[in-house]
Formats: structure tokens, C-alpha cells, sequence
């Protein structure tokens, strides 16, 4: 088990603190009890919703304990170091190889011939990706997310589009004109603190990395071409520097008619802005050698130090069955992770859960090694120094590679 020098010094840190306060959540040795951690806003619904699972499960209990996420990590690091952690945690896409490497989720792959729902063949290859860590299986997707087009169909027709922009160039064309319709008129809003964007850009023009070499390729001719077109946007006026009014608002008075989010934005719209039904629309994401997006979303794992592994692999069978998904959906409003759900009506005849469905059939997750978030600052700390300090973008980007280079090597 390999672990790196920064976890485990964390992990000592917070267990010296926290150790002995053994947290309730955790019903040690009992085999009628599936303890659940759930992050965020899924973590809060989740005990309610179990209950169906419970009705047909009758000698089982879920106990759910919700967590909000920026204590999440910390928490979980602490559990991994105690072995007192929950049977089934849910993670984020890109927490799942720096756990996975500690050691701390169970490898499912002896159990995928009894649980159909976990087979690979039943997800988006993006997802497949992330439920791996070399040769096992470390997790199954429960809901996915990605990142696509929302534009102001009216503003884009004025503009000369009939439909949303399909390539770099008509992106670029398009959010020039957009640009120009007077003060504080925008033509595409890129959030800089959302670190998988740059990737998004990079994927498209055909940047691979080769983690199985250490390889992050940052250097190749891809990648910087990617961060060219990506900082164009800010230094030509087209996206703000800074973040100003809120985009649902700016979204509403046309001053940032085109933007990049996930699913979680169709409600907001819906329930902040009515005014524009009818006046907006997603699309895509737009094409140069591909029109790749970002999968992700979150993993159910079985935690190596499980006390009821048996009913950790019901529970998520349960929350990975189609029809449960489409519940879930109606809960919580997070797409299903599987295909076969994408086939429902629901999603076929809706226009933007369509636009998703498509879009997943070619994503990609964020690199998948534990350093990759400590990457994806270091790289928005050099593109705000290019696009807010007016560095040069060749010199910082020579920076980052060499910080990324020793990150991987720690």
C-alpha cells in the first residue's frame, strides 16, 4: 500500500485530534445496519429515500449521515487512518484515486458477477474509467455530470445564429459579435475558478496524458494551443476577469448570453429567470478535433474497513438500478449514471436532459491521479496570472509543467 507523505501526515495530524471521539455514525458490528456517508445536498435527501430501499430489504437499516462537503475530505482521511468509517461512502470522480491508492476502498471486481448493476458495459466509457484503479474495481457511478452549452437562443439569433455555436472558430465569431453590443456586454462567461474547464479546452484539441509513464504532456503543442484559445477569451474582452453579477441575473439581462455548466443550471434558470422560457436553450459542447467534455459526478464505494459489506453491495445495487436512478433523479435532480436510463422518455423528450445524454457519450474525467486537484490549482493560479497580471503565458505555463512534474513524482 503506497501511501504519499502529505496524506499520511494529515491523516496522523487529524487522527491524534479526532481519535476517541468515536462519531455515531458508525454502528460497528452491526449486521442489520448499512451506515452511509453522502456529501452535500444528496447526503441531506438520502435517509428519507432509503426508505423504499428498507420496505424491501426488511432486515436492514440504512443510517445515513449526511456531511457537507468541504469537511468531507478531512473526515474521510480520518477514517481511513481509525478503520472506524461507514460500509458505502459516496466520493467525487476525483477523490476516487487518491483513496483508492491509500488503500482504503474495496475492490469489487469478485462481487461483479452477483451484482448485474455494477457491470461496466452498463455505463458512459467516461464513467468506466473512474470506477478503475489498475486492476480493480473501486467504486460504481451513481450519478454523472458534465458541461455544455447554455445560450441565449434570442441574443444568438441577433447575432447571426440560428443554433448554438459548433466549433471553436464559430464560438469565437460568435461571442466576438456578442461582445460588441455595447458596455458590459459579454460574449461567453468562463467561470476561472471551475478547474476542469482548461482541460475541457485541452481534450478537444487532442491532449492526452500517459499517467501509466507519469507522462502529463503538458508541454505538447495541444495543451498549449488549448490555454491560447482559453486566456483569448479574457484578454480579447470577451469573458469578464472578474465574476461581477451573478449569472443566473446576467443570464436574464443578456450581458453573459453564453456560458459552460452542468444539469444542476436547468432548474435554477427554470425557477430564477421564467421570464426566459423560450428564450434559451443548451447545446453541446463545441468541436475542434473533438467537442469533449468533463464527466463527472459521484461513486458509492465499500470502505476497506466495512462492517457490512453485504449489505453495502445491496444498497448500492439498489441506488444504481434504472428505475431507482429515475427516482432519484425526481429527488434530487442529478442525471442517472446509467445508459439504459438515458432511454426513458424523461430524458429522450426533454430537450436539455437530451442535450446532456448526448453530450455523455464523449467525456472525459479529470486525470485520474490523486495530485490531480493539486494540478488544476496550480494551472488556474498561472492562467489568472496571464489573464489578470499579464504574464506571459509561455513562461507560466513552462512553470506549471515543471510544478505538475514534481507533484505526480512525489
Amino acid at each position: 500500500m503506497k501511501w504519499k507523505l502529505g496524506t499520511l501526515l494529515s491523516v496522523l495530524i487529524l487522527t491524534m485530534v479526532l481519535v476517541g471521539c468515536s462519531n455515531s455514525s458508525s454502528s460497528e458490528g452491526d449486521e442489520n445496519t448499512v451506515t452511509v456517508w453522502a456529501m452535500g445536498e444528496e447526503g441531506k435527501k438520502l435517509q428519507e429515500f432509503s426508505k423504499t430501499f428498507e420496505e424491501n430489504n426488511p432486515d436492514l437499516t440504512v443510517d445515513v449521515q449526511a456531511i457537507p462537503w468541504d469537511t468531507a475530505h478531512d473526515k474521510l482521511l480520518t477514517a481511513v487512518a481509525s478503520g472506524n468509517g461507514p460500509d458505502v461512502v459516496q466520493l467525487g470522480t476525483t477523490w476516487v484515486p487518491e483513496f483508492a491508492e491509500a488503500g482504503a476502498l474495496k475492490d469489487l471486481s469478485e462481487y461483479m458477477g452477483d451484482y448485474p448493476n455494477f457491470a461496466k458495459e452498463n455505463f458512459f466509457d467516461g464513467s468506466v474509467t473512474t470506477m478503475e484503479h489498475g486492476d480493480q474495481v473501486v467504486g460504481i457511478p451513481w450519478y454523472v455530470d458534465t458541461r455544455v452549452i447554455y445560450y441565449r437562443t434570442d441574443l444568438l439569433k441577433e447575432a447571426g445564429y440560428e443554433e448554438a455555436p459548433k466549433t471553436w472558430d464559430e464560438m469565437k465569431d460568435a461571442a466576438t459579435k456578442l461582445g460588441a453590443r455595447g458596455e458590459d456586454s459579454y460574449g461567453l462567461d468562463i467561470d476561472r475558478n471551475d478547474q476542469i474547464t482548461p482541460f475541457i479546452f485541452a481534450w478537444q484539441n487532442g491532449y492526452e496524458a500517459n499517467l501509466d509513464q507519469n507522462e502529463l504532456n503538458f508541454d505538447s503543442p495541444e495543451f498549449k494551443e488549448a490555454l491560447e484559445y482559453y486566456t483569448s477569451y479574457f484578454e480579447e474582452g470577451l469573458s469578464p476577469t472578474q465574476e461581477g453579477v451573478d449569472i443566473v441575473e446576467a443570464f436574464k439581462s443578456g450581458s453573459k448570453p453564453m456560458f459552460f455548466s452542468g444539469p444542476w443550471m436547468i432548474n435554477i434558470i427554470n425557477d430564477q429567470a421564467p421570464d426566459l422560457e423560450g428564450k434559451w436553450a443548451t447545446a453541446v459542447m463545441p468541436t475542434k478535433e473533438t467537442n469533449t467534455s468533463s464527466m463527472g459526478g459521484s461513486h458509492l464505494s465499500v470502505f476497506e474497513s466495512a462492517d457490512n459489506v453485504e449489505g453495502a453491495l445491496k444498497y448500492i445495487s439498489f441506488m444504481t438500478d434504472v428505475d431507482t436512478q429515475m427516482d432519484w433523479l425526481e429527488e434530487s435532480n442529478t442525471l442517472p449514471s446509467r445508459t439504459e436510463a438515458w432511454e426513458k422518455p424523461k430524458m429522450t423528450e426533454d430537450p436539455n436532459y437530451a442535450t446532456f445524454g448526448k453530450q455523455l457519450e464523449n467525456t472525459k474525467p479529470g486525470l485520474q491521479t490523486e495530485q490531480f486537484e493539486r494540478i488544476a490549482q496550480e494551472l488556474l493560479s498561472s492562467i489568472e496570472r496571464i489573464t489578470e497580471g499579464g504574464a506571459d503565458l509561455d513562461k507560466e505555463l513552462e512553470a506549471f509543467r515543471q510544478e505538475a512534474n514534481k507533484l505526480i513524482e512525489e
